[in-house]
């Protein structure tokens, strides 16, 4: 079986592959641009999309990173956190959230939810801020993807923090 990235690899290969011989096939008549210069060019295009895809992500996850670097004295809540299922809005995946505060006072919580594709690789993350839910009490959000995302998503909550 291949690793996460082995997988993401050959999809890339694949979608560069397949480019390339899409671009054969539509300008193999045209006299200007010989069928190598067009494959290359479509090689090229789908490794650009792959690499400005990546970047995102990792824009993310740093943002994300961030934002959990910034929350002083918090405890991991990843248990008091609950996902419903992912649909999408105008492509943009969303998921609702449950929090359930079981400490004796309010607290705020920080959430870092995944979208990930059925190969479980990292599409896009995103940070859920919730303030002020009562002690013993549930307090319902939605997290929405930075971006589109294309294909079947699911969503797991990667760590939580109470502060």
């Amino acid at each position: 079986m291949a690793s996460r990235h082995g997988v993401r690899g050959v999809r890339v290969a694949g979608a560069a592959l397949f480019a390339a011989a899409l671009a054969l096939g539509v300008t193999g008549c045209d006299s200007d641009t010989s069928p190598s210069d067009a494959a290359s060019k479509a090689v090229g295009a789908a490794s650009s999309a792959a690499s400005k895809a990546s970047d995102v992500v990792a824009s993310a996850t740093a943002q994300a990173q961030e934002k959990f670097d910034d929350i002083k004295g918090g405890v991991d809540a990843k248990d008091d956190v609950k996902l419903g299922d992912v649909s999408k809005d105008d492509g943009r995946a969303t998921v609702p959230v449950s929090i359930t505060n079981g400490a004796d006072a309010k607290k705020s919580y920080a959430v870092q939810v995944d979208f990930r594709d059925s190969g479980g690789n990292l599409l896009d993350t995103v940070v859920l801020t919730v303030k002020d839910v009562d002690a013993d009490t549930s307090k319902d959000a939605k997290a929405t993807s930075n971006r589109s995302l294309d294909g079947d998503v699911t969503a797991d909550v990667a760590r939580a923090m109470r502060y």
